[in-house]
Order: structure tokens, then sequence, then C-alpha cells
């Protein structure tokens, strides 16, 4: 087993990692960017070391820093955690030729299968089901026109090294072609460093089902049952649970032993999921669907999911254990038919997004109070405690729930318990959202689908949820309270380091608005912004300022254009998402303040128009 290990990723995947290494005896470096330097993971890891600026390019994404943190700290291991570079065979390679180990599959399976097309190839070979779809890369908008005279619409664009409907956009009609095949490469590339799409024709209400892999270096490979991740928005999961409430037995055999096959063709080593999009077919709420529903592969996940806790609780499987064991060439201790299902799991995602608002990203703020639920069946992923700054800079996510029970029926009981006791206060969650779940009649029968938020759920119902069970206003937070010991982070030659300050008497400090972390964003006036120079910009007219804290990816207009409201000024980057900036009023664009690659808070003005 490995002495130490570096965990290139951030927040409460890093800390599940760290913990598994923690079990096993392995010491845990963590890195982190400027924007979470108090964040948890950091305070977890037994060292730390910065890798760069806030933005994920200039920090978690880049190669040399990472590696340079781990040699630095005489780590030999890397885990890559999800999201980042988990799933880049480019960084893999470059570790495995280091004196250290990926912990991960080998940067040639992951070429072969994280790549979309590659993975469609390998499948299709292999005998397991395909969508329709293209099998090399596509670059030209009339490639999508054919596409659709050949298969119709709608049409999914995929980017390569995507996932989780991220570089993903749907085209229903042949003049959208263009636009959305841009939209899709310029998500690949500002995600997952690879502009590559494919395109797969767009299955309007299946199920999502992913079976759990683990394989050895000794060709041993195990599947540990399956996971129904068909709670999703805008084809984000929300809430994942196992074993699906849809399936037969018979089905649920064929679907894993289709992945066990993939993996076997792939030659794959270590965790990896394998999804499927299942045709859902009409039924009642008592019926299941049956070993003749079709189904059909749709990609590999190279790396952990966020949602392995579900598995390990109905198998009892550390599969984060199993991914430093089968790195370290363990051999899996267990054959196929020692993998046994108990009872029943659900993984309810802690994201700071108003579900009232389109489930849009929080802007900020500070964890004012952070008290989440425990008592049986119930499991806490989490890197933050109270007082703590909310970190928007990645993505939503901030804490995952994980209830399990002996059945389904006494699962959502658990649920709907742990959900009431989870208080979080100081910005919006998702929380009201989920306990509006626990009573909603599609998802209690387990008849939804993957179109069931988008597309059927009432909002209105959303709206009174959040209304019922959304964040207290203010803070308890006293400003008088007394200051008796204070902690400081020093970094020296980049690496952190952590300083208490004991203060006999001291009054609270007072931080001016928008001051002392990642909650605030800097001030702007209602007329004026600065440039980079410093000069003040007059900005008389109509401002279209940022809703949320982001990066510009790109601008839409110029300096004199004509637009009416409604139109796209320019497309904001928030949380891994890709949001476009509209304009209100109709008139002349009179300034442009922002460019491609810009950081902007809340409130920053990005277009003025007259």
């Amino acid at each position: 087993m490995f002495s130490k290990v570096l965990v290139a990723n951030r927040g409460e995947i890093a800390v599940r990692v760290m913990r598994a290494c923690e079990e096993l005896g392995v010491r845990t470096v963590a890195v982190y960017s400027d924007a979470d330097k108090h964040s948890g993971h950091v305070r977890y890891a037994d060292e730390a070391y910065n890798v760069g600026p806030a933005r994920a390019a200039d920090s978690y994404l880049d190669h040399e820093a990472v590696i340079e943190a781990a040699r630095k700290a005489g780590a030999d291991a890397i885990h890559p955690g999800y999201g980042f570079l988990a799933e880049n065979a480019e960084f893999a390679r470059k570790v495995e030729e280091t004196e250290m180990v990926w912990v991960g599959p080998s940067s040639d399976a992951m070429e072969r299968l994280g790549e979309k097309t590659k993975a469609r190839k390998v499948m299709n070979e292999a005998g397991v089901p395909i969508v329709p779809g293209t099998t090399d890369p596509v670059d030209d908008p009339a490639e999508v026109h054919d596409f659709g005279e050949e298969y119709g619409y709608p049409i999914a664009i995929k980017a390569e090294g995507g996932g989780g409907g991220r570089g993903m956009k749907i085209v229903r009609d042949p003049d959208d072609a263009e636009e959305k095949l841009q939209s899709a490469k310029r998500e690949g590339e500002a995600y997952f460093d690879n502009p590559s799409v494919y395109l797969e024709r767009y299955l309007e209400n299946p199920r999502h089902i992913e079976v759990q892999i683990l394989a050895d270096h000794h060709g041993n490979v195990r599947h540990l049952g399956e996971r129904d991740c068909s709670l999703q928005r805008r084809h984000q999961k929300v809430i994942e649970e196992g074993p699906s409430p849809a399936l037969t037995d018979e089905l649920r055999e064929k679907i894993g032993e289709a992945a066990r096959r993939g993996a076997d063709a792939a030659d794959y080593y270590n965790a990896g999921t394998f999804e499927f999009l299942v045709e859902e077919e009409p039924r009642g709420d008592d019926e299941l669907l049956g070993p003749d529903a079709d189904f059909y592969f749709l990609e590999v996940n190279t790396r952990i999911q966020v949602e392995h806790t579900v598995t390990e609780e109905i198998t009892g499987i550390d599969i984060v254990k199993w991914q430093l064991r089968v790195a370290a060439d363990e051999e899996l201790d267990f054959a196929q038919e020692d993998v046994g299902i108990d009872g029943h799991a659900i993984e309810y995602r802690i994201n700071a997004e108003n579900p009232a608002n389109d489930f849009a990203p929080a802007p900020g703020g500070t964890f004012e109070t952070y008290d989440p639920p425990g008592g049986i069946g119930v499991r806490l992923d989490d890197a933050i405690r109270q007082g703590d700054d909310l970190v928007t800079d990645y993505d939503s996510m901030v804490a995952k729930l994980v209830v399990h029970a002996s059945d389904r029926e006494e699962c959502l009981a658990r649920s709907e318990r742990a959900l009431r006791e989870y208080e979080i206060e100081g910005f919006h969650t998702i929380i009201p959202f989920h306990r509006l779940m626990i009573s909603d009649e599609a998802f209690r029968s387990g008849t939804h689908t993957t179109k069931y938020l988008d597309e059927e759920l009432d909002r209105s119902r959303i709206e009174a949820a959040v209304e019922r069970w959304g964040p207290a206003e203010g803070s308890d937070a006293d400003d008088d309270e007394e200051v008796t010991e204070r902690e400081f982070t020093v970094e020296v030659n980049g690496k952190r380091f952590q300083v208490s300050l004991e203060e006999r008497g001291a009054p609270a400090i007072e931080l001016p608005a928008g001051g002392g972390g990642g909650g605030g964003g800097r001030s702007r006036p209602d007329v004026a912004t600065e440039d980079d120079d410093g000069s003040a910009v007059t900005a008389d007219g109509a401002q279209v300022t940022a809703e949320m804290q982001g990066t510009i990816l790109s601008v839409e207009v110029d300096e004199g254009d004509e637009v009416e409201g409604g139109d796209v000024v320019c497309v904001l980057e928030a949380m891994k998402m890709e949001n476009d900036v509209t304009t209100q009023a109709g008139g002349t664009v009179t300034q442009v303040l922002v460019g491609e690659g810009d950081s902007v808070d809340m409130g920053d003005v990005l277009v003025v128009i007259e």
C-alpha cells in the first residue's frame, strides 16, 4: 500500500478519498486554489499545496502544477476523484510516466472509453447495444443535418470528454445545428480540455440506469449492481438510488452482464461506471420493465462517480478503498456471486441552488447555520462546517445525503426524517425540492423518467416548497461576540500552514460588505464600472448585469450593434454550466465592459444599451 497519496480534487470527494486513505494508514496531500484556501478538504489533509488562482484552468486543471505539488510532498500516488482531471487521459499518462502511481484505469483504457466515440466502437464490437449515432467526431453543421435526415430529430450533440449533461446540446431544428454544435464544442473545451463532439439519436423519454464496475490487474471483473439516476434537471442528476425501482431481476442481470462484458473487452481495471438508457414502456404503477425492454449503452465514466455512495451502502463494499488497493496491484478478494444487495439506498445531492428560480446557482454566502442530520441509516459526505464561506467558483454541490434502509418504502420514510433535520441557512439549497420529491406521486411510485423534472412537474409546486422550507432571512451571528482565538492561513513556498492566535478580550472584527472570503463580491456602483487600468467608465443607459459569479465564455455583441429584448449579449459560465445573459430592453449597444475569459461577480455591469 502507498505511504502518501495526493488527491487532485476538492470538496467532499477529496475528503471522501482522504478518509479511505486514513483507514488504510496512508497519509494525504491536498491541492487547492486561491479560492479554496479555507476549504474543508484543505483542513482535513495532512498537508496542502497551492496550485494557482481560482480559475480551474489555472489551478485544478493545471497538469504540471498538480504533479509538481505531488513531487514536493513526496507522494507515491495521485487519486483524481471525479471532475477536473479525473477523465483526462493525457494527465493520467503524465502521471504514469512519473515515479508515482495513477489511481484509476490505464490512460489507454481511458482513451478507449473516456472519449465517447471510441467507447461506442468498443461496445459495438463487444455486442453491447448502442444508441444510433456517429463513431467519429463531428465538426461541420452539415454532418448534423445529414444525421437528422437519416435518423430524424431531436439529435444530441455530446462532448467526447463530457458527462453529467455538460457539453451536451439538443438540436430539435436544423436551423439550430450550427449554434448548438459550437456551444457543445465550447463547453467541451472549457470543462474537459477537449472540444471534440459526436452525435446520437436523442431518446425522448428514457430511464437512466448505470452499473458500477470494479476490476483488477489480474483479469477479475465484477459488477456491483445498478443505480437509477433518472431524476434529473437539465441532464444533471439530483437524486440517485439503488436498486432501480423500475427493473425486473431479469433485466437487471442483462444490463449488469453487458457492463461486465464491455469492461472485459476494453481491458479495463479499477473502478468505473457503465451508463445505459432504458426505453420506458407504457406500464402501470405496479409493473416493472421486463427482460425484453430495449436498453442502450450511453457512456463509461472512467472514474469514481458522485453516486458511488449508493452502491457502497447496499453492497457493503468500499469502492474508494478498492480503487487504492487495485492501484497497489491487489487482487479482488470476492467473486461475482458474493456481491449481494442489502436493502435500498438513495442519495440526495445538496446543491447551493434556488429550485424556485430554475435551479439557478446561489450567488455566494456563508454557512450561517450548518446542522446536518444523523441517526441510523444516514450518511453525510461533505467538507464544510458552520461559518464556512460558500465557494462558488466551481460547482454547486456542497454535500451528499445518503439514506439506507431495509427497503424503498422505509428508505423514503427515513429520507423524510433526515431531510427535515437538515438545516442550512445563509443561501438557498435544494433541500426544499428534495422534501417535495419525497411526497411526489411519480417519484414515490418509481415511474419518473429523465424528462420528469424538466417537462412534467408543476413548477408552482417547487415554488411553494421553497417558500415553505427555504432558508430563513438574516443571520443569527452576534456582531458583538468577542473573539478569543483566531486561525490564520500562511503560505510558504506554495505550501499551506495554519497558525492560531489567541486574542484576549478583543472585540470581533467587522469586515466590509463583500469581504472575508468567497461569500461576497467586489462592490460596483449603479452607473459606473472600472476598466483594467482603474479609470472610471460612465455607464449611462440600460445595464445588463451578471446574475451570478462566473467566467465570460463569449461576448455576442459589439458596440454599435442593435439588439432587441431577449437577445443574448454574452455567455456566462457558472458552476460548470453555460448561462445565456440576455437583455430585457432593445436599443443600441453603447458599451461592452467584459471580454472572453473575464471573471465577473454578481451585479457586475457587462453591457450598456441605450
